[in-house]
């Protein structure tokens, strides 16, 4: 497929599941946390179309708002992680000397652990709950954004547009987000796409070992965690969290995918 056509389905599905989201009090039949403990566990029906959980709360009503978790979630990391790693990056890549080695030396200890036992450590220490998790996925996530602002800004330290907009008395804050941003947003766009589905399936992790979003708050992680147990007899009590997950991380994938192509057919 071609970089436009990937770029057009991630799209769509994308749209799908953020309008789903952002219109959960209207879509949703009912209240994600009520319960009804004489109809736990029911299949898919009429009245509940994905079924309910083992305290009777309907699971479409919990997907939808637990995507507003996942994409709070993700976006809030992306951000905050792309924005330190610019800023950082761009004085390592900008200064060079020690403040190049020194950043550069903290993002090889960072990217040396796994990213997702770093996550559990810090929640781990900091406690369960949304703030944290965003938190602890910001400290390890700027490591990447910081390497490649970095490498992006020396090779565009020795361009001739930018050695005259030295020669002309900029400075350097000038020069860099005048100047040199323009030509780090493509990669960084592209690096946020994959970031922000990353980010989806670090929430849902830390949620599914109970170190994220904390009950009754739905999070497809959570309740992926509370269907393990009735696999056999209830399916759909995982299933449709986890294909919500999948379906959000293709859709990310996908985007990040066509973007990347396009972009490097441009520069060709």
């Amino acid at each position: 497929m071609s970089g436009k056509t990937l770029l057009t389905i991630g799209s769509m599905i994308l749209v799908v599941l953020v309008s789903a989201a952002l219109l959960a009090p209207i879509l949703v039949p009912r209240d994600p946390a009520a319960q009804d403990l004489e109809n736990d566990l029911q299949p898919p029906s009429r009245e509940h179309p994905l079924g309910t959980d083992k305290l009777g709360r309907d699971i479409l009503s919990r997907v939808l708002y637990g995507a507003r978790v996942s994409l709070l979630v993700g976006i809030a990391i992306v951000s905050l992680s792309l924005l330190t790693g610019l800023l950082l990056g761009s004085l390592a890549g900008y200064f060079a000397g020690w403040v190049d080695q020194f950043l550069m030396r903290l993002v090889d200890v960072l990217l040396a652990f796994p990213g997702i036992l770093l996550a559990i450590a810090f929640t781990a220490v900091l406690g369960p709950g949304l703030n944290h998790v965003i938190l602890a996925l910001c400290l390890i996530g700027w490591s990447g954004y910081a390497r490649l602002v970095r490498g992006e800004i020396l090779l565009l330290r020795e361009k001739e547009f930018i050695q005259a907009a030295h020669a002309l008395g900029g400075s350097p804050l000038r020069v860099i987000f005048l100047h040199m941003l323009p030509s780090l947003l493509p990669p960084l766009l592209v690096q946020g796409t994959f970031g922000l589905a990353a980010a989806v399936i670090a929430e849902g992790s830390l949620s599914f070992l109970g170190l994220g979003v904390q009950p009754p708050t739905p999070s497809w992680g959570s309740m992926l965690s509370e269907g393990r147990q009735f696999l056999l007899v209830a399916p759909h009590l995982s299933t449709f969290p986890g294909l919500a997950i999948m379906l959000t991380v293709l859709a990310l994938n996908l985007i990040g995918d066509g973007l990347r192509d396009m972009l490097e057919k441009k520069g060709k």
